[in-house]
């Protein structure tokens, strides 16, 4: 059900996070109106206006504040994430914040203890939740499909031999947030903790592969979680194979799926869920993964990806009218997690949880 008075959000950014992501996704949310994009660089402003003619472009939160915003996406640099926002949750606004959190969880818990006591919401984007590939596991865990699961591998890989690109942000340096361990393994630990729980230990070893990177742009980790279930991630530039995306083992057979959920492209490509109505997130039948018993093989439909509820749940939270689509403190503990990773590949240790 739709708010009937439409949250009024600004986009801080207009990276590709800002113009692929929050900015179509926003304007494609009927409960959400776009008061305006925060970006001081000229080409960026200039690709705003020619994107979306007549979305005004602001100098900073001040200016988003005094444009009537509410909220506020906040789709910049790792490294600018925690004072970006703390200081929209000082000015009064409740808070979208590009994942990861913050740079570390202690940040991460200090920005959630600033929320809780101004009493504004903060929540962080993680999207890829509502990949298809990713509810179809959901999908077949609750229908008990796969018997008693004992290990999750999961996997972004790419193929990027050249310079860096940003949307990998192996082109900063760690301090600012750069590496993909801050990035795309973000995404992968989220995905694990929301299906198996809460992480008991993790092993992790990264490198860096690319000699135009200034941070980790290979990073493989092995996470125990409390309930036994294994779940073994990787995230690769630099890998020749970028056929492998899921594989859940069970005492009934496997789930496998290659490739990678279609929005991120269809976004990047102009297409948005405004335009494509139901056809959003719908994945082709040669995409489609398979259930494996043996030799048995049995192709598994996909559900449809859902990036598109992320705004409008998030609209409805700031009514009262419903949940955050991510708690903070789910947040907060892949973030936990992340800080374990990085003490386990300096130190080349099993590093446990509490």
């Amino acid at each position: 059900m739709a708010v009937t008075d439409p949250v009024r959000i600004g986009v801080v950014g207009y990276g590709l996070g800002g113009r692929a992501f929050h900015v179509p996704l926003v304007m494609s949310a009927a409960e959400a109106t776009l008061v305006g994009v925060v970006t001081r660089d000229t080409g960026r402003r200039d690709q705003l206006a020619e994107d979306h003619p007549g979305v005004p472009a602001l100098d900073d939160l001040r200016d988003l504040v005094d444009a009537g915003a509410e909220a506020v996406a906040i789709s910049s640099a790792t490294g600018s994430h925690s004072e970006l926002t703390d200081r929209a949750l000082d000015l009064g606004l409740h808070v979208v914040c590009d994942k990861p959190l913050a740079l570390d969880a202690t940040a991460a818990a200090a920005s959630i203890a600033r929320a809780e006591s101004a009493g504004l919401l903060l929540t962080a984007f993680q999207n890829r939740r509502w990949d298809s590939d990713f509810l179809t596991v959901r999908r077949l865990l609750d229908e008990g499909a796969l018997g008693e699961v004992y290990r999750f591998e999961s996997r972004f890989e790419r193929w990027a031999p050249g310079p860096p690109r940003a949307w990998w942000r192996s082109e900063l340096p760690p301090e600012q947030g750069g590496g993909i361990r801050l990035d795309l393994v973000t995404h992968l630990l989220d995905q694990a903790m929301l299906l198996f729980g809460p992480v008991a230990s993790v092993y992790a070893e990264t490198a860096t592969r690319r000699a135009a990177s200034n941070a980790e742009d290979d990073v493989s980790v092995l996470v125990t979680h409390t309930n036994g279930v294994s779940s073994q991630l990787f995230a690769n530039t630099m890998s020749g194979d970028i056929s492998r995306r899921l594989r859940v083992l069970g005492t009934s057979g496997a789930y496998v799926v290659g490739g990678v959920d279609g929005q991120e492209d269809a976004l990047r490509a102009g297409r948005t869920p405004a335009a494509l109505g139901d056809a959003w997130g719908v994945e082709p039948e040669s995409a489609w993964g398979h259930l494996a018993r043996g030799g048995e093989r049995t192709v598994v439909p996909t559900e449809r990806g859902r990036w598109d509820v992320f705004y409008p749940a998030f609209a409805r939270a700031v009514r009262g009218e419903g949940p955050l689509p991510v708690d903070a403190h789910e947040a907060l503990g892949v973030l936990q997690v992340l800080d374990a990773i990085a003490v386990s590949a300096r130190e080349h240790r099993v590093v446990a949880l509490s």
